[in-house]
């Protein structure tokens, strides 16, 4: 369990342990969470504390750089394939797209009725590219599972599992594409060789652009709540 580190200005910073680490590593979650310092086993929590103050003034300006959460609510301009769509009430049983809006049902809380819709847009959407990039690259993968992952878009098993964050259905088809390719590659090498990227290049030519943009706007992915409260 990460601890809690207070350190000047009131910041709270996560402490955590790890056995694999060889340095020490502070990161700030691009979903709004409290910052978190990653410190090697071996090396002493006052050295951590030493090393944030260190850093107080990089610490401030990327905390302050993260979107801050948002809500989904009626009204709300929200983020569906790359398009912005104004959510919308309706006498309607199902969430719908018309136009510019996602019709959702009136008398249901919109921010699960959002969520539902996302995660079966992924489904669709992932399946279809896993198995197109699959049947190119001659190599089955064995299920997908979708999360609401934090630190990364997708992974795939050794044994052919392939896991995507749903939100990704919130991006750019052509990012959601990137991703799909990029895991269903690495079914032929599990690492990131040159062949790896040559494999992705082979099935996403010019991914680059798609790489780009999870960097840049990964993070307005993750701001949104979906919670009714």
């Amino acid at each position: 369990m990460a601890a809690s580190i207070r350190i000047e200005d009131g910041l709270h910073v996560l402490l955590r342990r790890s056995a694999r680490a060889r340095r020490m590593i502070l990161r700030v979650p691009r979903d709004g969470g409290a910052p978190v310092l990653t410190l090697p086993s071996h090396i002493p929590e006052a050295e951590g504390r030493a090393f944030l103050e260190s850093r107080l003034d990089w610490l401030r300006g990327a905390s302050g750089r993260v979107p801050q959460p948002q809500r989904v609510q009626i009204g709300t301009a929200f983020p569906i394939e790359g398009r912005r769509l104004i959510l919308t009430p309706a006498q309607t049983r199902l969430a719908r797209i018309e136009g510019d809006r996602l019709m959702l049902p009136a008398n249901r809380p919109a921010g699960p009725v959002v969520q539902a819709f996302v995660k079966h847009l992924a489904h669709q959407r992932l399946g279809s590219a896993c198995d197109r990039h699959a049947a190119r690259l001659g190599r089955p993968f064995r299920a997908i599972v979708l999360r609401d992952t934090r630190s990364r878009w997708g992974s795939c098993t050794s044994d052919g599992r392939i896991m995507f964050s749903w939100r990704l259905a919130m991006a750019p088809p052509e990012v959601l594409d990137y991703v799909a390719a990029h895991e269903v590659a690495h079914l032929a090498h599990m690492d990131h060789s040159p062949r790896f990227w040559a494999a992705v290049e082979a099935l996403k030519p010019g991914y680059g652009t798609c790489r780009a943009w999870l960097r840049r706007h990964g993070g307005d992915l993750l701001i949104w709540r979906f919670d009714s409260v």
